[in-house]
């Protein structure tokens, strides 16, 4: 196989393929078709287990990081970080590390696929999920053949095999850390805030990796936060955008009469569409919607197309989502907010909150959130691993506000902090049949009913991860909603 950096690739070449999840079937297969011998290491006898039977090769972790180079390449997924066992031994050894969306990068250069597509690409703390989501909506509606893929649906991977002229690609910090030689065709950064820190060691790191999508023709980023203009003055891209919730300047998109408004595709400024038609609530989706019109339109998406798109598009599920009306109480379930700058922009789209809080933090602080949103705040329940960090930050920035911190039987001695006076903890018994997630999730509910009045919003926009109790986010906000709908009167 020809192309840049494709010649460690031979037919033949050992790769170790880090990881047996959705994205490491993806990268056997690509590798497959090369005619590499892939190997998989994962540490899951079962995953294990399933690759063994269809004739691969298979390691646990550390077997692997013993004799990595005896490899010429290893692709990880996402989640291997830098500092575990198998991508720090490959580093030690100069065996190269890619990952998926830098196999999926290379192997479309070299027109493995047919010519090359333009790659769109997302990334940012938050608001990745439905500004790709926005942003295919409109290449969509501008009759452009695109594919959505990447942190979104599909690996990038699987989606080459489909026809496409364009790819609209969420990217996480984690794969854009594993994917150097990206350069789209046009990529926005949303914003920077603190998250996955544990992940990549400081927030410069995080930073820099976000600032992977800003290498290529277009750079796009959100002027009204600073860490993301910072990376767009730094990029190198020939093209700089940026987008604002003001009057744009030259170069920008942004807001004047209640429209959005391009001025650095159009020539000179062109309306786009009415933010009255944006189903997004709160500044968040108009922010979202700038940063998918700028990627749209550095493809030549119409005007109309975006106005179309966005009057017509509607937010997924677990995203600022409406799941009951109860006794003039609206129940939004918004456990995609992940981290505590998510949990902020959540918050500050409604003017009275009863605020379902916590999870696992991932090493990020809650202060600076709580400090901004305490004027909205009418009470805080708290769940989760890292409550007490949550109830500490409101106990400092929002003493006044009522605080309930749910426990599950078994974390009993964990308990509302000193500093609050107005905390107490409600204490679930663990039925037999019920897990934790659904024992604590129904408590959380019923505080929060307890707490709201008329015209308030019960909002579960946890500013952490919900592995400590959850399967994960969507398991968190459909649980959340069931209990909501299961207290109608």
């Amino acid at each position: 196989m020809t192309g840049p950096g494709l010649e460690v690739l031979s037919a033949g070449a050992p790769v170790l393929v880090a990881g047996g999840g959705v994205t490491g079937r993806a990268v056997v297969a690509a590798l497959d078709a090369l005619g590499a011998a892939a190997t998989l290491c994962d540490d899951s006898a079962a995953t294990r287990q399933q690759f063994t039977d269809a004739g691969y090769p298979t390691e646990d972790s550390t077997t692997a990081a013993a004799h990595v180079a005896d490899y010429v390449l290893v692709v990880v997924s996402p989640g291997f970080a830098p500092s575990t066992p198998v991508p720090a031994a490959a580093a030690a050894a100069g065996v190269p590390i890619w990952g998926d969306v830098e196999l999926a990068w290379r192997l479309d250069q070299a027109g493995r696929y047919g010519p090359p597509r333009r790659w769109l690409a997302v990334t940012g703390t938050n608001g990745k999920t439905t500004t790709t989501s926005m942003l295919q909506a409109m290449l969509v509606a501008g009759g452009v053949n695109s594919r959505l893929c990447g942190n979104i649906g599909n690996p990038v991977l699987d989606e080459l095999h489909e026809p496409a002229d364009v790819l609209a690609v969420e990217l996480s910090s984690f794969q854009l850390h594993w994917a150097p030689s990206l350069r789209p065709e046009a990529g926005v950064v949303l914003n920077i805030a603190e998250d996955h820190l544990d992940w990549h060691g400081s927030l410069a790191a995080y930073a820099a990796a976000k600032a992977g999508v800003l290498r290529g023709r277009v750079a796009v980023a959100g002027l009204d936060d600073p860490r993301a203009a910072a990376l767009l003055a730094d990029a190198p891209a020939p093209v700089r955008v940026g987008f604002r919730l003001g009057e744009p300047g030259d170069g920008e998109l942004g807001v004047r009469d209640g429209l959005l408004i391009d001025r650095a595709f159009s020539g000179n400024s062109a309306a786009l569409a009415p933010v009255s038609t944006i189903s997004v609530p709160g500044p968040v989706g108009v922010l979202d919607a700038l940063a998918a019109a700028a990627l749209a339109r550095s493809v030549g998406v119409p005007a109309e197309a975006i106005a179309a798109a966005l009057s017509a598009f509607r937010v997924g599920r677990h995203r600022a989502e409406l799941v009951a009306v109860i006794d003039q109480v609206s129940y939004v379930d918004d456990s995609k907010a992940t981290n505590p700058h998510a949990a902020e922009a959540s918050l500050l789209a409604y003017p009275g909150v009863v605020w379902i809080a916590g999870g696992l933090l991932k090493g990020a602080s809650v202060d600076e959130t709580v400090e901004r949103v305490a004027s909205r705040l009418v009470g805080a329940v708290l769940i989760g691993r890292d409550r007490a960090l949550v109830a500490e930050a409101l106990s400092r920035h929002a003493p006044d506000v009522p605080v309930v911190q749910v426990v599950a039987g078994e974390d009993i001695d964990m308990h509302a902090t000193a500093e609050s006076p107005l905390a107490y903890v409600t204490h679930v018994v663990p039925p037999s049949d019920e897990t934790v997630g659904v024992r604590v999730m129904t408590a959380a509910v019923a505080a929060a009913r307890d707490l709201a009045r008329p015209g308030d919003t019960v909002l579960l926009a946890p500013a952490g991860a919900s592995f400590d109790q959850f399967s994960g986010y969507a398991d968190r906000g459909d649980t959340f909603a069931a209990a909501a709908r299961a207290g109608r009167r």
